[in-house]
């Protein structure tokens, strides 16, 4: 089943989520810098909606965003570093230590 991907975003910080019946379920939070960078600081699941595959969409979503947008992703949260290490295709707008 496929869950529609919001966006709130405020001063530089925002967050994607999937909300069922009203309720926030999944959330991935970011915050964008002045260089053009998206850090993406944490994502959680609500424990009944675990290994359905929303945060893993989260950080995809967040990845076509950067891209559109011209950003490159800092994976702050370890979720979305393992998910960067675990696609290739991520590669691509991950920001450089430096940046």
């Amino acid at each position: 089943m496929e869950h529609k991907i919001q966006q709130k975003e405020t001063e530089g910080k925002g967050m994607f989520y999937i909300e069922i019946d009203g309720d926030i379920v999944a959330e991935l939070t970011y915050t964008l810098k002045n260089n053009n960078v998206m850090t993406l600081d944490h994502t959680e699941t609500e424990p009944e909606m675990t290994g359905k595959g929303l945060a893993s969409s989260l950080v995809k979503h967040s990845v076509d965003f950067a891209r559109k947008n011209k950003l490159k992703v800092d994976p702050l949260c370890r979720y979305a570093a393992k998910e960067f290490e675990r696609h290739e295709e991520y590669q691509e707008v991950k920001a450089a230590e430096t940046e």
